[in-house]
């Protein structure tokens, strides 16, 4: 136990050095996830720790994302007018998006000839990690397998979104919190908490409408199987 509690400090103090680092840098390559990821596999590796060893005390982290997402509240019910108003547009963008999210997974796995099991874990990959491994495991996928990818897609999501951002000239609070909120989930809607209150609110919402959508779906998806 005492290791799976150290490693849970590491990855704190990590966190800390690479969020102070970012804050001077503001580069991607500086960034928390990209950094923080790296560096406890690479002592994990040095170290031959395993993973059940780090979850130990890793769990004890996942478990304060339950609070924390429930904390989302708070700024969405200070930005209700503005998420009223904007109801019909963010509800369109997160349904797009979630199309697209599936349909791409689907795809890009069936051209690489994947098995179905592998597919479906994929298929949520969209959306926050505790639900997307419970969908996974409904359809009969690999909920560890569906944890990777999204990480992937959110450490990916997260550092795309800027640059995406910046091409497409998108200056409104409602169209980067849908894009990030959407597109990255969590790490997205950590971003955009960090460009503004009413950009973090959006994410919020735009993460919790995806999490129903894909919930929402998951029958259809059974009958389609």
């Amino acid at each position: 136990m005492m290791d799976g509690l150290l490693w849970a400090l590491v990855t704190v103090v990590c966190y800390w050095g690479a969020q102070s680092l970012h804050s001077r840098m503001r580069k991607w390559y500086s960034s928390p996830i990209v950094i923080v990821p790296l560096t406890l596999i690479a002592g994990l590796l040095l170290t031959h720790t395993s993973v059940a060893v780090y979850n130990r005390g890793g769990n004890l982290l996942t478990d304060l994302l339950q609070p924390a997402t429930v904390a989302f509240a708070v700024p969405l019910y200070r930005h209700y007018a503005l998420l009223k108003k904007h109801a019909a547009a963010i509800v369109a963008g997160v349904l797009l998006g979630s199309s697209v999210a599936v349909v791409s997974s689907v795809l890009i796995l069936a051209l690489m000839h994947a098995s179905p099991q592998m597919i479906v874990s994929m298929v949520p990959r969209s959306v926050t990690t505790p639900i997307a491994m419970s969908v996974s495991q409904s359809l009969g996928g690999v909920p560890s397998v569906t944890a990777a990818f999204v990480i992937v897609t959110g450490i990916g999501g997260s550092l795309i979104a800027p640059h995406l951002i910046r091409l497409l000239r998108i200056r409104g609070p409602v169209a980067k919190g849908v894009l990030l909120g959407m597109g990255a989930h969590g790490a997205g809607t950590s971003l955009a908490y960090e460009w503004g209150s009413v950009e973090g609110a959006i994410a919020s919402i735009s993460m919790i409408v995806a999490a129903i959508v894909t919930l929402a779906v998951i029958p259809l998806w059974r009958l389609i199987m």
